[in-house]
């Protein structure tokens, strides 16, 4: 198997996609990055199905362009919208989030009772109660949007009272249903753990994307299905933006937990 010293791209239409960034970077330090946050169109959950494709497929040509090896979907909207058209569209591989997510739920659940918590329109696609039934058609899901955490986490507000308030409220469906497994079902939302596990309980097991995309990265690059970075490199990071780099830099210095961002650039798409 040969190796491949071109960057994987990340792209997500904000900051929350950052948190995938940074398990990939503490797997893979040897893999050079791309990190892409269309924030001059944020949020993707906001917009149709039609426009988030749209958007999906013109942040990946953008960073073809920039000769990625290969792309993963930071952002749950765009996975469940525009990745199909997408694999259509480009040779390199892609992967997206809910895919890697509804697998380890299905592993981990003892009882088969998951729960998803994601924006308005990643839960309104269905994406993922469709996935894990196909995966496993006796499991029972239930979904439940929760539209207050993005906002939390943006404003830094994760460690205020107000938070577990929130958090409580929003997630007594879930509680009342006796989910064994919880779904974080948007890029932000790991910065949230704490407090939802909190709600939740120990019993519940917490499955955070960004983890499960490290993990099936691990597996496409020991299979080949990406090739990986010749041995002894040091990854670059390259951070783009569409819109408002200083901003970005603020919020991604506390997203990645001491992953440095010393530059941002700030791109036409």
């Amino acid at each position: 198997m040969g190796t491949d010293s071109h960057p994987i791209g990340v792209f997500d239409s904000g900051v929350g996609g950052l948190t995938v960034l940074k398990a990939l970077v503490r797997r893979f330090p040897e893999e050079g990055f791309i990190y892409l946050g269309d924030t001059a169109r944020v949020p993707y959950g906001a917009k149709s199905a039609r426009t988030v494709e749209r958007y999906t497929l013109q942040v990946a040509s953008y960073l073809v362009k920039r000769e990625v090896k290969a792309l993963v979907v930071a952002c749950n909207t765009a996975s469940a919208l525009g990745l199909a058209a997408l694999r259509q569209r480009v040779t390199i591989p892609v992967q997206g989030v809910i895919q890697p997510g509804c697998r380890m739920a299905a592993r981990l659940s003892r009882g088969g009772l998951i729960g998803v918590i994601g924006t308005r329109t990643t839960v309104a696609s269905g994406a993922y109660p469709h996935t894990l039934h196909f995966l496993d058609p006796a499991l029972r899901v239930t979904s439940l949007a929760c539209p207050l955490f993005v906002p939390l986490v943006e404003e830094d507000w994760v460690s205020h009272a107000a938070a577990r308030m929130i958090v409580e409220e929003t997630l007594r469906p879930l509680v009342a249903a006796s989910v064994d497994t919880l779904i974080l079902g948007c890029t932000h939302y790991p910065l949230l753990k704490e407090v939802i596990a909190g709600v939740m309980g120990e019993k519940v097991a917490l499955v955070d994307s960004a983890e499960a995309v490290a993990e099936e990265m691990a597996s496409h690059l020991v299979k080949g299905i990406v090739r990986p970075a010749p041995p002894g490199s040091q990854g670059r990071l390259t951070y783009l933006v569409t819109d408002v780099a200083d901003r970005f830099q603020e919020v991604a210095t506390r997203f990645l937990d001491g992953v440095p961002v010393s530059h941002v650039e700030m791109i036409d798409l």
